[in-house]
């Protein structure tokens, strides 16, 4: 799935869901060494343990994060599964 996050410095973030879990995650844009870590850190986590997990972190006084803005997307993804 691709994702257009709204808010933070990432123009877009794929990843794919496979029998519950994330793989391939993405971003393109943003802080790259954090995103490569996110990344890394959720390759074949439960999608809810991800979403409550990145759910809620603030980037500065943004209100949002990238890792906020994946957890809409999978949000958005479960729904639509």
């Amino acid at each position: 799935m691709t994702f257009k996050p709204q808010g933070v410095c990432a123009q877009k973030i794929d990843f794919d869901i496979v029998d519950g879990r994330l793989t391939n995650v993405q971003f393109f844009g943003g802080c790259n060494g954090n995103t490569q870590g996110v990344s890394r850190l959720l390759e074949g986590m439960e999608v809810n343990e991800a979403i409550s997990r990145l759910e809620g972190i603030q980037c500065g006084f943004k209100g949002t994060s990238c890792p906020d803005q994946l957890a809409k997307a999978l949000k958005q993804a479960s729904a639509d599964i």
